[in-house]
Order: structure tokens, then sequence, then C-alpha cells
């Protein structure tokens, strides 16, 4: 922004001082151009928003079904059952490990585990399978848990393929140098007008764009530690103390 006013400063000058009434141009031509460039960026602050709610409700869809699947437990297992705390804790560790999947985490110190949700889905099915051995579920019961069990990949599976589909790289390089060329010819159509304050409206204007192109790049991978990503780490105590107070708790209406 320093630089942008600096240099519209100096047009400024060489217009007053050195080129009087040579660097006046039309606007119309750069008025239809401020026409597109804002339709860019409105697709661009929407595209990105998308993928940002597309991921929250892959959370909050996370939230709905552990508790789905705790309830079910719940209502399988007898109140004194030893799988309960272990199957509290699988439940509770899997958006856990879901989050730290997303930001390319371990999610164990000197772990080597490559998919951690998938390991974690697979211990509760381990148990499952156990207690269906054991004689201690039947069939019906496995059933009724594994449509609710059924949905954790898929919602792992709809953040992965957020992640991993970024919008295309040259459209981003394209609207910066829109952005730029935009700003840098600004001056020479407006300095004859409005003199040295053309400084404070161009900044001012390449203050708005750049910020809208910024929070497009901030928003669109909604599963990092920024201030606008989602509060991954928040959904995951959600989850747990929810998990916990329907399993462990032993409160019952």
């Amino acid at each position: 922004m320093v630089i942008i006013s600096v240099y519209v400063l100096g047009i400024a000058y060489l217009h007053q001082a050195v080129f009087q009434g040579y660097l006046a141009f039309t606007p119309v031509i750069h008025s239809l151009l401020g026409f597109v460039i804002s339709l860019l960026l409105v697709f661009r602050t929407n595209t990105a928003y998308e993928r940002w709610w597309e991921a929250r409700r892959f959370w909050g869809q996370l939230t709905n079904v552990s508790r789905n699947i705790a309830l079910k437990l719940d209502a399988v297992l007898p109140g004194a059952h030893a799988s309960r705390a272990l199957l509290s804790s699988h439940l509770t560790r899997f958006p856990r490990a879901l989050a730290h999947h997303l930001r390319d985490l371990p999610y164990e110190t000197g772990s080597t585990i490559q998919h951690a949700p998938s390991a974690v889905t697979a211990a509760i099915y381990r148990e499952l399978s156990s207690l269906r051995r054991r004689g201690e579920l039947g069939l019906e019961d496995i059933l009724f848990l594994d449509a609710a069990l059924s949905q954790l990949p898929e919602i792992c599976g709809g953040c992965e393929r957020i992640k991993k589909t970024p919008i295309p790289y040259s459209y981003h390089l394209f609207i910066k140098k829109f952005i730029f060329a935009y700003i840098v010819s600004l001056p020479f159509l407006f300095v004859s007008e409005f003199g040295y304050w053309t400084a404070l409206f161009a900044t001012f204007l390449f203050y708005v764009l750049g910020s809208l192109e910024i929070l497009a790049e901030e928003v669109e991978n909604p599963f990092g530690t920024d201030a606008n990503d989602l509060p991954l780490d928040d959904f995951s105590v959600t989850i747990r103390v929810s998990v916990e107070e329907i399993l462990l708790s032993g409160n019952r209406a």
C-alpha cells in the first residue's frame, strides 16, 4: 500500500510539474474493467466461501454422527460394560485424528500410521466384532451401529476432497495480475481531475481489492490454523464432551 501511494504521488507530480495536461485519459474503459474485476472477485470469494461452508457442514455432520453412535452404543451396551470406555476413547479420537490428518500433522509423536482416521475407525469395528464373537452383541446390533459408523469414512473423504482439490493456481495468478494492472493504470485516468488526492483513492481501492483476494485465499483451505479457518480443535472438544457424557457419565433420564 505504501508503494502504491508513492507510485501514484509520483504520477501526480509528473502530471503537474512535467507533463502538464498530457496525462489526461478517458476513464470509460477503466470503468468497464472495474466491472469485470468486480465480477471476478465476487466469483472468487463465493467459490472460496463455498469450500469453507461445505467443510463446516462436514464437521457439523461429524458432531451429530458421533453423538448418534454414542447413543446407539448406550442403547446396546449395559451401563457397566467394560467396552464403553474403550469405544468412547476411540470415538473421541476420531475428530482429533481427522484434524491432524487434514493439517498434515502426525496424530501421535513417532507414529507411522499414514491415515489415522481409518485406523481409529478400524479399531471401533474390531471392538464391535470382538463383542459379536463373544455373543455380547447380536447381528442386528452390529447392523444398527453400522448405519452410523459408515458415515465416518464418508465425512473423512469429503474433507479430503476439499483439501486436495484447490482452486487452480493459474486462476489465482490471473486475478492478481488483473488487480495489479488495474491499480497501476488508475492514476493516469484520474490524476488530471483529483491531483494528489488520487493517491488516497488508489491506495484505498487497492486495499479493498487486495483484501478480498487475500481473504479468499485464506478461507479456501478451511482446515488450517489461521484466524478464519474452522476451529477443528473446538469441534473435537465438543464431540468428546458429548460422547463421554453419553457413555461414561452414567446419567439416565
